[in-house]
């Protein structure tokens, strides 16, 4: 059983590369370095939803918090039905759960317009011992096609920085293979910055 979310410490944004709680516009983003990263992607959704957009979650780190998503609906201006019209969240409990449900999201398009889609604990499911390695290896890869082939922006928020096993290697072609990189690094005082390790050529430029 998951241990219960602990507070999360607070967060400070440099920019460039990223404006607050604002998710890149393309390609496949990643996020890591804060124990909580698997939890943070909450904090993303607000703008999103005040968008317009419609955003599926693959939950594969069973953080998803409805009692946080009920206290961004009810703040004030808000209107707290987009979050239910908006959002979307499928569960996953083992690395091939969250693979299938990779696989079957383009067929999700057909009832729910998915504009963007956050996914937690890839490739931390993946890193389960209790897996064996070339199941758990050959799961991951057909995890990685399905992303690569999807047509619109993918965020994911991972923890496998601070799991130590030999398949970290999985974390490193996850890092290899995205078009954005993401670390949630710690100050002197305490506080969090996320500052980024890796940009697509198109947005570097624009930031430049």
């Amino acid at each position: 059983m998951p241990s219960p979310p602990s507070k999360t410490a607070p967060i400070e944004f440099r920019t460039p590369p990223l404006h607050p709680w604002v998710l890149p516009h393309s390609g496949l983003s990643v996020f890591h370095g804060h124990r909580e990263t698997t939890r943070l992607f909450h904090y993303f959704l607000p703008r999103l939803i005040e968008q317009g957009k419609h955003i599926l979650c693959l939950d594969g780190g069973n953080r998803f918090d409805p009692l946080l998503i009920a206290r961004f609906a009810r703040r004030p201006g808000r209107d707290s039905s987009q979050f239910d019209r908006h959002l979307r969240v499928a569960r996953a409990f083992t690395c091939f759960q969250l693979t299938e449900l990779l696989i079957r999201t383009p067929r999700l398009l057909r009832d729910f317009p998915v504009e963007t889609l956050i996914v937690t604990a890839l490739p931390d499911l993946y890193l389960d011992e209790d897996v064996r390695e070339r199941a758990a290896i050959a799961s991951f890869q057909q995890a990685m096609k399905a992303l690569r082939a999807l047509p619109f922006p993918v965020a994911v928020f991972s923890g496998a920085d601070s799991i130590q096993t030999p398949r970290q290697r999985l974390f490193n072609l996850l890092r290899a293979q995205a078009d954005q990189v993401y670390q949630f690094t710690g100050r002197e005082d305490g506080r969090q910055m996320l500052v980024g390790e890796k940009m697509a050529p198109q947005i570097a430029s624009s930031r430049a």
